[in-house]
């Protein structure tokens, strides 16, 4: 026995799939060509400067990226004190355990 509102829902989410496969392909192309241009626009920036301004960019966008890791780390440390304070407390209740069972 056939399901016709079935095949009609598995229909309906198969055009849909397609329609979104096309839009999908389309900005990947878009993308792909955006990447293209801007790393021969960068090829371009980058022969006509000299290697001195190149060490001061790259070493700017290190710090840059430093910065950014060390804006979000703080977030994380908050909550490690707390959980560091507790293992020295669990570490020292174990040797005291390991001596009553000689």
């Amino acid at each position: 026995m056939r399901f016709p509102k079935r095949d009609l829902v598995k229909t309906h989410l198969m055009y849909a799939v397609r329609e979104e496969v096309v839009v999908l392909k389309e900005k990947i192309a878009e993308l792909m060509e955006r990447t293209s241009q801007l790393e021969y626009e960068n090829n371009i920036l980058r022969t006509g400067v000299n290697q001195e301004i190149l060490d001061q960019l790259n070493s700017s966008i290190l710090l840059a990226g430093q910065a950014a890791s060390n804006v979000a780390q703080p977030a994380s440390n908050a909550a490690q004190p707390a959980s560091n304070a507790a293992q020295p407390a669990s570490n020292a209740a174990q040797p005291a355990s390991n001596s009553g069972k000689m």
